[in-house]
């Protein structure tokens, strides 16, 4: 059976940050003692567990040797950044006892795989074999972690299952939220006090002390945040008691504090212009700030779509693109340079005020500029153009050309009302018309603007809050903002929101904060370029409810996912979350 499993796991292989990870003869029937006496099988073995956890993605869809970042669309339809437009996002409402969501991801099948790694590797000749297993461990980890904050509480299985166990075994209970966390901290503190992985990353996108000490960081600020505002309920197979809360903060806060002071990594600041070195970030590989990544190698390897799916609307092969149109309300998110809000000026809009470009957004956070692209961004040697209806010289508007100028923007022709779309990590070589589509751009699964978020969210609730100042205010100088002389909660949130557009992050920070139901339970806002064709400014139209009916909810059991039918009809003593029974 062990050998079935083996071969079958082996032959499955092709996916890694190096391109010669195949060049072995194929591999038919191999035995143990074969694998676990040849490194470069024990690191094939091993490359295929970190494909399967997919850390930044979660979850990978596959078509042929592509990673489509469905994932990651997904991710931003569902939370208050972004709406679905080419594959429509399910939103919470959808979510299922019956059937399994775009976010479930139940990893025991390469928990089992990590699990027979750590048993055999002990008896291994070779010379790596602790850092082997400190891998294992480390991707073992992630999978807990990846399960844990959908469904609360799963059960730990840390052995091999084989057919000949007890029921108790093969169909265990699920342990507590609680304990699944504390394995998380118990299992990296191990592989980092010991020292069990290198200082330095040996591979671009494999672990090493620094990705242990950030997946701690992010654990633990997850367990806190259920600790200090969840509800313990199930008798606890979901939930954190709240005496544990401090625990937790202080466990995220060491592991932020240890990165930060041990001074191998920076904020990425390479160019003086703000905008250009905050877009520069995602788009320059194994720069100073990057603790880990996901790698992909292009259309000859492992490589994703995402330039193709957000390039700008009928700028893509197909004449679609923006995938994911992002919400006024987040646009209006982003602050301005000299303090004052970014919400624009309801009572101008009502009066038909006519706007530059300048006038709209040219105070806005730099990383405005690199994060969104809309009305008049530069794209490929062109501006887009999201007009939508030109006013005539005798005040009426039409959508028909009007002396020569056409009477909609094309990106307007695809995409109406909704005239965001998301700038952060596009490739502009890579999105264009005819282009390869197959991106090769590495995504961050840790970097080191993150960790002085958590730094300062776990300081602020351990009142160190001059601690929690000095941290956002890194972040604030490094994006050209001004910083703040006092910090609150709010301003901690905010900054995340802004900081972390994009990357996958909201949509947890809402449900760890348990302000989802509040803050995703609600209708959108597009916004309606309306071209003067006389100045040349635009007047504006604010558009409602651009997610369409029924409009997005989240409910109270949204905060855990169902572990669904079809694993509850199979192991019955998983006991279902609340309000999906």
């Amino acid at each position: 059976m062990k050998r079935l499993f083996l071969y079958i796991t082996l032959i499955l292989l092709g996916y890694s940050c190096s391109d010669n990870i195949l060049d072995k003869e194929p591999l038919d029937i191999i035995s143990d003692a074969t694998v676990w006496n040849d490194a470069e099988l024990i690191d094939q073995y091993l490359t295929e567990c970190y494909a399967e956890v997919a850390p930044y993605l979660d979850q990978s869809y596959l078509f042929k040797n592509t990673k489509v970042v469905l994932q990651e669309n997904v991710m931003l339809g569902i939370a208050d950044e972004a709406d679905s437009r080419w594959n429509k996002t399910s939103k919470p409402n959808d979510i299922s006892v019956e059937g399994l969501g775009y976010l479930d991801w139940w990893g025991y099948e390469t928990v089992r795989r990590l699990n027979y790694l750590i048993e055999e590797i002990d008896d291994s000749p070779v010379t790596d074999k602790i850092e082997y297993a400190a891998e294992a461990r480390f991707l073992r980890a992630f999978c807990y972690f990846n399960m844990v904050k959908r469904y609360g509480g799963v059960p730990l299985i840390l052995n091999v299952q084989s057919l000949t166990d007890s029921e108790e075994e093969l169909y265990p209970e699920r342990d507590s939220e609680d304990d699944v966390y504390q394995f998380i901290i118990d299992e990296l503190d191990d592989i980092i006090d010991n020292d069990q992985l290198p200082t330095q990353a040996v591979e671009s996108g494999r672990a090493y002390l620094y990705a242990a000490l950030a997946l701690k960081s992010r654990a633990a600020m997850y367990a806190a945040s259920i600790a200090t505002w969840g509800t313990v309920q199930l008798d606890g197979l979901v939930g954190i008691p709240e005496e544990k809360k401090d625990y937790y903060w202080q466990a995220s806060y060491n592991a932020s504090k240890k990165i930060i002071e041990d001074n191998q990594f920076a904020l990425y600041d390479a160019n003086s212009d703000k905008s250009d070195n905050y877009r520069e970030l995602f788009l320059t590989e194994d720069n100073c700030e990057v603790i880990y990544a996901e790698c992909f190698t292009g259309s000859s390897g492992k490589n994703h779509s995402w330039d193709m799916w957000q390039s700008p609307a009928s700028y893509n092969a197909w004449g679609g693109g923006q995938q994911n149109c992002v919400y006024l309300e987040m646009v209006e998110s982003y602050g301005n340079t000299d303090g004052t809000s970014g919400i624009i000026d309801r009572d101008k809009i009502e009066s038909g005020y006519l706007w530059t470009m300048e006038e709209l957004f040219g105070k806005k956070d730099p990383r405005f500029k690199a994060s969104i692209y809309t009305q008049g961004t530069p794209w490929i040697g062109d501006t887009l153009d999201y007009h939508n209806g030109i006013i005539k010289e005798d005040g009426t508007v039409t959508t028909q050309a009007y002396n020569e100028v056409d009477g909609r923007g094309v990106c307007a022709v695809a995409v109406g009302s909704k005239s965001f779309g998301i700038l952060k990590y596009l490739d502009e070589s890579i999105a264009i018309v005819g282009g390869p589509r197959r991106s090769s751009t590495d995504w961050m699964v840790f970097r080191l603007g993150e960790i002085y978020l958590n730094l300062a969210e776990a300081a602020f609730e351990l009142d160190k809050e001059d601690e929690a100042l000095e941290a956002v205010n890194k972040i604030r100088d490094r994006a050209g903002m001004p910083e703040y002389t006092s910090i609150t909660r709010d301003n901690i949130r905010d900054e995340r929101k802004i900081e972390l557009a994009f990357e996958a992050n909201r949509f947890w920070d809402l449900r760890r904060w348990r302000t989802a139901v509040s803050d995703l339970t609600r209708e959108y806002t597009g916004l309606r370029y309306i071209l003067d064709y006389e100045t040349r400014k635009y007047k504006l139209e604010l558009v409602s409810n651009i997610t369409g009916d029924p409009s997005p909810k989240f409910e109270e059991k949204h905060y855990y996912y169902p572990i669904t039918l079809p694993r509850t009809s199979v192991n019955r003593n998983l006991v279902e979350n609340l309000g999906y029974e």
